[in-house]
């Protein structure tokens, strides 16, 4: 077998006993089940580890990611995360986060042919679309990669506030908050950027559900 192969089992041995040193009942309690207040809606990016660079242990936080943390209305798999989180596990906290540098994003400024992945990217090219004032605007191309990314987050989290199940959970009394983060991948900090939703009536009157 491949030594990256050979060296991730050993690690997980070693994490296990670590974890079993600090408490004999460690996973015993984890297999009791779980109720995270958290749910996260990050990048697939391998760089932004959702436990990790929130100090949060097992079981704190329920996790979704997809490329460059998107939230469309039509994928049923970030759906059905989303149902089970508000209405199985009732979490009370979303965070949509992004990070500077997301490839994503950054493909979704150019032209060029990926693949499948087009297709996906499509849905960030929307965001561009949007904004497009703005963006055009920033003459630093960095500068625009950064703000295109804050954007991108901004959106999902407004699209997360859109959905039936969001606005059902407000309807039934449920205490929800919605945020949106970037990461900083030379940082390792992350930026709350403001857009904090906790109610649908922070939405345009047409995207709010009467039930």
């Amino acid at each position: 077998m491949a030594e990256f192969y050979k060296k991730i089992l050993e690690n997980n041995k070693k994490w296990v006993e670590d974890k079993l040193k600090i408490s004999p009942d460690y996973f015993n309690h984890l297999a009791e089940g779980q109720q995270p207040p958290l749910l996260w809606i990050g990048c697939s990016d391998s760089r932004v580890p959702a436990n990790e660079i929130i100090g949060a242990e097992p079981g704190e936080v329920f996790v979704h990611r997809n490329i460059a943390n998107m939230v469309v209305h039509s994928d049923m798999n970030m759906l059905s995360v989303l149902d089970y989180a508000v209405n199985a596990l009732k979490v009370t906290h979303v965070i949509v986060c992004g990070h500077y540098g997301c490839g994503g994003v950054k493909a979704a400024m150019g032209n060029s042919s990926i693949g499948v992945i087009d297709n996906w990217i499509r849905h960030i090219k929307d965001v561009y679309r949007f904004h497009q004032q703005e963006l055009d605007a920033i003459t630093d191309e960095k500068d625009r990669f950064n703000r295109f990314v804050e954007l991108n987050v901004k959106e999902q989290v407004y699209d997360l506030a859109k959905t039936s199940i969001v606005q059902g959970a407000w309807k039934n009394g449920q205490k929800l908050f919605l945020h949106g983060w970037v990461y900083g991948l030379n940082s390792g900090y992350v930026t709350d950027l403001g857009v904090n939703i906790t109610s649908n009536e922070d939405l345009d009157e047409v995207y709010q559900l009467k039930f």
